[in-house]
């Protein structure tokens, strides 16, 4: 897996160094930002998280692996 660097510390995926410590990454476009996003534990995505999209700019993908520390 490559090193993916995170700034959101509140995230329960968030590392040491800013690094994301989760098995799998979903980045989906901003047109699907609200959509409930469903992974299996070991990263497969299930549903409606499985289509494709294209994104022309990189300001129109968002991080869906984001869960919120307890």
């Amino acid at each position: 897996m490559p090193e993916v660097k995170c700034n959101v510390s509140n995230c329960t995926y968030w590392g040491e160094g800013n690094n994301c410590i989760a098995d799998a990454i979903l980045v989906e476009i901003d047109k699907h930002a609200n959509m409930s996003v469903d992974m299996s534990a070991d990263g497969d995505l299930l549903g409606d998280a499985a289509h494709k999209d294209a994104a022309h700019d990189p300001a129109e993908t968002c991080c869906h692996t984001f869960r919120p520390k307890h």
